[in-house]
């Protein structure tokens, strides 16, 4: 049995938050609750869900404004990268694994849009990558802290994945609001660079 994903996507910003939950245990996730708190919360709620934990991908505000409201209402702990995040309840790094009812999330470390952000791959085969890597774009590497050619290594990781794998990205701004690795690797221009010197002249121009 695989994990349940419901895509919600903010008012504000485009952003994309996760709902994502185990059928079986009702145990369930808020990953990047953004502005979509009170939407988060009256789903979880429909679908008769305990929110364990908030997961963040990285610690930008568009994608952590909605995390104290999700905890307050649910009891839920914080699991993100300590780089990004101070003193989260279940840090989080390269390795890491989260549990809802029988299902394992293993983490993946991203680092080039900020210094902590992760990437969360769901069984059978979801990734949730946050500003790592959107539908045809990747993310900003001009912010405090980001680094092109970590940015460059995360994504070059992440296309080494099997091509089946389904991506939900962090923001709305693709043709799409999921894609698969494979239809990245054709269509994205960051996934195509020859090397980090084109993909930054692109990603940095």
């Amino acid at each position: 049995m695989s994990l349940e994903i419901v895509q919600i996507k903010s008012l504000s910003g485009g952003n994309f938050s996760y709902l994502v939950f185990c059928p079986r245990s009702r145990e369930g996730m808020i990953i990047d609750p953004s502005f979509a708190a009170e939407e988060l919360l009256a789903r979880a709620a429909e679908k008769n869900l305990r929110v364990l934990l908030v997961a963040n991908t990285h610690g930008h505000r568009d994608h952590t404004e909605g995390n104290r409201r999700i905890m307050a209402a649910s009891g839920a702990l914080l699991a993100a990268s300590p780089l990004d995040l101070p003193q989260p309840d279940i840090p989080l790094a390269e390795g890491s694994v989260l549990k809802l009812g029988e299902e394992t999330i293993h983490v993946l470390h991203t680092p080039g849009h900020s210094p902590g952000s992760l990437c969360f791959l769901l069984p059978p085969g979801d990734l949730v990558t946050g500003d790592t890597l959107f539908v045809t774009k990747a993310g900003r590497a001009d912010l405090p802290g980001g680094n092109p050619r970590e940015l460059y290594a995360s994504l070059k990781r992440l296309a080494a994945l099997p091509e089946s794998t389904r991506i939900h990205p962090g923001h709305d701004y693709g043709p799409s609001p999921v894609s698969t690795i494979a239809f990245e690797k054709e269509h994205n221009p960051y996934l195509r660079c020859a090397d980090v010197e084109e993909f930054i002249r692109l990603r940095m121009g």
